[in-house]
């Protein structure tokens, strides 16, 4: 399939995508004879890895680092799926990225739920304001005697 397609399955913008080849992460497995990069499921299945690592800070030296021992343990370097001592580093590599994905998705959610915490404060706010009467002002413009209301000027 032509890059287009590939954004459009991928949610990636064409800069994106060109600009991750030039990173060596991801290359086209062919080219049209216009010279049209072509994709197949297997890049757009690695893109997607990206796009997920992308989110948890993932650097293009790890990202490439995990893709590079993933394609070793899926044999595609030409020599075989790995055994022995190879295949145990690759796979500790892997459970590394594992906890770091574990752990900043931790660190995600917990900036998430402050955020949500933060809306709600400021929703509550909105709708106490709403609720309250106005200020009363006299003919010059100065409060009322009654002074101004605490549910305005209170901290949220």
């Amino acid at each position: 399939m032509q890059i287009g397609e590939v954004a459009t399955r991928t949610g990636l913008s064409l800069r994106t995508i060109r600009h991750y080849e030039e990173a060596g992460l991801v290359v086209p497995s062919a080219r049209s004879q216009g010279g049209f990069r072509l994709y197949t499921e297997g890049d757009v299945a690695r893109l997607m890895v990206i796009r997920r690592m992308k989110p948890l800070g993932f650097t293009l030296d790890r990202m490439r680092e995990l893709l590079a021992a993933t394609d070793r343990l899926d044999g595609h370097a030409g020599t075989g799926p790995p055994e022995g001592e190879e295949r145990e580093e690759l796979l500790d590599s892997l459970r590394g990225f594992e906890e770091a994905a574990r752990r900043r998705t931790a660190d995600l959610r917990t900036q998430l739920a402050r955020a949500e915490e933060f809306a709600i404060t400021l929703r509550e706010r909105i709708e106490r304001t709403e609720r309250a009467e106005p200020i009363k002002r006299g003919r010059t413009g100065e409060e009322s005697e009654s002074g101004p209301d605490p549910e305005l000027t209170a901290p949220a």
